[in-house]
């Protein structure tokens, strides 16, 4: 019997979900988080147990595989990955991509995945380019991850003079022990933990916080300008992804026509799992969630 198994992993969690022939889905998983580039160790964990979890099982000679990864880009980490899958066929590609073909499937668009990191890509006669997506340390810009360091760098720099600081600046530091405390976090913080702040920022924002809203502002803007990079002269449907999707969509839709996504990141990774395998993509449905 041949199987599509999609997986979904990123900075915050891992998911995979196996499906037959109809689409029907057959094993569920979830598991920690699956950035292979900013913990390769943890990610190669998390993967492995967050499969097995969904096959329950099968054989993996039936399986044929789509794995949306954090950090795909790291050749290394994904070689000793394929190394440990054994499937019946495999393909690792970047979680952007499995976001993209969830959200349109074959149809041109942009989407903006932003969660705890970002990444943009856009979809023009099954042609792909994705910008972005280099990493918490290089990039990310809009993220999750970026808005909870630049917070806590805009308060420490707030609290020298360099800006008048704010209600939630100050609140910022003292629930954290101070500026000493501050920096000891950011010596060893990875991008889920800068994350954190991130609602904390929206919701300062949303209260009136001039920096809170300076800072989101700064944000969308950087943003907006990977989308308009990808749209050129077009005017193609955005589809904003990720847990921090909904703000940079309400903030922004007025610029471009905004729409829903077809489905998931995850069902993107099934769906290209089985159209891979089967060349007649119409005569699979696309998978749907479990309830």
């Amino acid at each position: 019997m041949t199987v599509f198994l999609g997986v979904d992993g990123g900075g915050t969690g891992c998911r995979a979900s196996l499906v037959d022939r109809t689409g029907r889905v057959i094993g569920h998983a979830s598991g920690g988080p699956a950035n292979i580039a900013s913990d390769a160790e943890g990610a190669l964990a998390n993967i492995l147990a967050t499969v097995s979890g969904a096959l329950n099982g099968t054989p993996r000679a039936q399986v044929h595989a789509v794995l949306g990864l954090a950090g795909a880009n790291v050749a290394q980490t994904t070689d000793r990955l394929l190394d440990q899958l054994g499937f019946g066929s495999t393909r690792i590609v970047s979680d952007g991509l499995i976001a993209l073909k969830g959200a349109l499937r074959d149809q041109d668009g942009i989407v903006a995945s932003v969660g705890t990191g970002s990444v943009f890509a856009v979809q023009r006669k099954g042609i792909v380019r994705q910008i972005g997506g280099w990493g918490f340390v290089l990039g990310d810009e809009a993220s999750g991850a970026w808005l909870g360091r630049c917070a806590l760098a805009d308060a420490l720099r707030a609290m020298d003079g360099f800006t008048q600081i704010t209600p939630f600046q100050t609140r910022l530091l003292a629930d954290h022990g101070g500026p000493e405390a501050v920096v000891r976090f950011a010596t060893g913080a990875g991008p889920s933990a800068f994350a954190q702040f991130a609602p904390k920022v929206i919701e300062a924002a949303d209260a009136g916080d001039t920096a809170a809203l300076a800072l989101l502002d700064r944000a969308a803007q950087d943003a907006a300008r990977s989308i308009d990079l990808l749209q050129g002269r077009d005017r193609l449907p955005v589809v904003f992804l990720g847990g921090l999707g909904p703000s940079y969509a309400a903030r922004l839709d007025s610029r471009w026509p905004v729409v829903a996504p077809m489905g998931s990141a995850l069902d993107g990774a099934v769906w290209m799992a089985q159209s891979a395998w089967n060349t007649d993509d119409a005569a699979l449905p696309a998978a749907q969630d479990p309830a």
